[in-house]
């Protein structure tokens, strides 16, 4: 994958010989470790705990788990590939309801096999899908580099950003979303400070976010999420921006629980509220947020420490209810920042003409 001078290493890659190496992001920022995958169910291993996450990351897993199945399958027919890249689907599928850019790969991926598949020529269809799961991974780095001269433009001189949870290079295929909009301001020298939210029960901001500044040497300050509204009120926030793991056509935003939170401060002190993501996070087949599926994981996640799961912080016997995400209403974004342009409300117009620009 060709790539823009960054400091951050690949979150999920294609390795020649059949090999999908991802960066295990339950391990930062202790230790940055990689982990090899050469099968579909290794990859819907991984999605399950964490290990690779974010929208467009999870997109990007997705049609490299396909591109495996394809890879390594003794199908003699293209229907017996059809048959086994159908699996692979249900069971990648299966694996995190709420970010649209996996189901997004999926169909894609699923759609070049059946279209394929016609020709007879099983070699060529196993080549076909691991170019297009390789496309979409270069596809979304340049995305993600359009999202960031887009946004920047939106970030003042010397602002304080404030950011919830990770849209990072590490939610990506290696630039970020809101992270990315952050790295296109720092790098345009305009000396921005990021606030950023440790982001509760799993600490995404905390282990990943402040990782990602850090190892960018980009000014950051790292804060308990519950800080977030004493420093608006305090003057000391600019702007916020988040990244999304569904956007309805009506420009309702689900994304990391918290987030809602955060855009009501937001609202109520006058700040901006932008959200950065990709057209391919846009679900324009529901009207509102009010149909995005929301998971609910495991309550240890909440009554142990971080990842830690062996680090309980709650007493035993005690129920938690655990949402991963949570939906922004429309009327509190100010902008959603894509790889076309900035649009702005009424979002039902303004995200379908991006959609439809040529």
């Amino acid at each position: 994958m060709q790539r823009r001078d960054t400091k951050m290493p690949p979150t999920i890659e294609w390795v020649e010989g059949g090999v999908v190496r991802l960066v295990d992001q339950t391990r930062l920022p202790r230790e940055l470790v990689f982990e090899d995958c050469t099968t579909y169910q290794q990859i819907a291993a991984a999605i399950r705990p964490l290990k690779v996450r974010g929208a467009p990351a999870l997109g990007c897993a997705g049609a490299f788990g396909m591109a495996l199945c394809a890879y390594h399958s003794e199908a003699q027919t293209p229907d017996e590939l059809l048959e086994e890249l159908a699996q692979a689907r249900r069971v990648l599928g299966a694996t995190r309801p709420t970010a649209v850019n996996l189901f997004w790969a999926l169909d894609r991926m699923s759609a070049l096999a059946e279209a394929k598949a016609r020709a007879g020529d099983v070699q060529a269809m196993k080549a076909a899908l691991v170019a297009e799961a390789r496309a979409i991974a270069q596809d979304d780095y340049s995305r993600c580099l359009a999202i960031g001269e887009h946004g920047a433009a939106l970030i003042p001189e010397g602002a304080n950003v404030l950011t919830h949870c990770n849209a990072g290079a590490l939610a990506t295929a290696g630039y970020g979303t809101a992270l990315g909009v952050i790295r296109s301001a720092h790098r345009q020298g305009k000396g921005i400070h990021v606030w950023v939210d440790e982001t509760r029960p799993l600490l995404q901001g905390d282990r990943l976010t402040a990782w990602e500044l850090v190892r960018e040497e980009i000014p950051a300050t790292l804060i308990c999420d519950n800080v977030a509204g004493s420093l608006m009120a305090r003057g000391k926030v600019d702007c916020a921006i988040v990244g999304a793991d569904r956007i309805a056509a009506n420009g309702d935003v689900a994304n990391k629980i918290g987030t809602y939170s955060v855009a009501a401060l937001c609202k109520l002190h006058g700040i901006p509220f932008y959200v950065a993501a990709p057209l391919s996070t846009v679900d324009f087949s529901l009207k509102s947020g009010a149909k995005i599926p929301i998971e609910e994981r495991a309550p240890e996640e909440v009554t142990h420490l971080g990842m830690q799961t062996e680090t309980p912080v709650a007493p035993e016997g005690i129920k938690a209810y655990n949402p991963a995400f949570d939906v922004t209403p429309a009327e509190y974004v100010t902008a959603i920042i894509t790889e076309r342009g900035v649009a702005r409300p009424p979002y039902q117009e303004s995200l379908a003409a991006l959609r439809d620009a040529k």
